[in-house]
């Protein structure tokens, strides 16, 4: 039997009452298969990518212990996005039911058709690396870079999000 692999997944919803799908998908993430759920970050606030007109997002990252590999994952992770009513549009940076992203598998670097890790947004984003940093805060990359070092490149523009409210 293969050793568990740490994985970090981001979370993020703007419809439909994104503090309950967000919720939701937690509790999913803790029914995968071969997998145990570690933890998760709290619930943040965000504004929308992309110069769409649309609601704020909320974000959080959950880390899991896994025995199935990168891809499994991530069919695991787009069967949930499924099951809580995603639908893949064309628009890239629209509005969405719940988006989960594999944004590390261990300190493996994939490219593939399906699937990047580390996610190629990972470093950029505030949305990712700001709740990641709260559940792992010396985590680093495969690179060997502190993520907290990374970090503090990146501006923290996100509110905290009381999790007993919907929003």
């Amino acid at each position: 039997m293969t050793s568990p692999v740490r994985a970090y997944i981001g979370l993020g919803s703007n419809l439909r009452s994104p503090i309950r799908q967000i919720r939701q998908a937690l509790r999913a993430l803790q029914e995968i298969r071969q997998t145990v759920f570690v933890s998760s970050s709290g619930l943040y606030r965000s504004k929308p990518l992309g110069g769409i007109r649309q609601p704020d997002f909320i974000n959080a990252v959950a880390a899991l212990d896994t025995r199935l590999g990168p891809h499994e994952l991530l069919s695991e992770l787009q069967s949930i996005e499924c099951r809580l009513g995603r639908v893949r549009g064309r628009e890239r940076w629209g509005p969405r039911t719940l988006d989960l992203d594999l944004l590390l598998y261990g300190n493996e670097r994939i490219t593939t058709e399906r699937l990047t890790v580390p996610h190629p947004g990972l470093l950029e984003r505030d949305f990712v690396l700001h709740p990641l940093i709260e559940i792992a805060p010396l985590l680093r990359l495969p690179d060997g870079s502190r993520l907290s070092d990374r970090a503090a490149e990146v501006a923290n523009e996100l509110q905290r999000v009381d999790s007993s409210t919907e929003g």
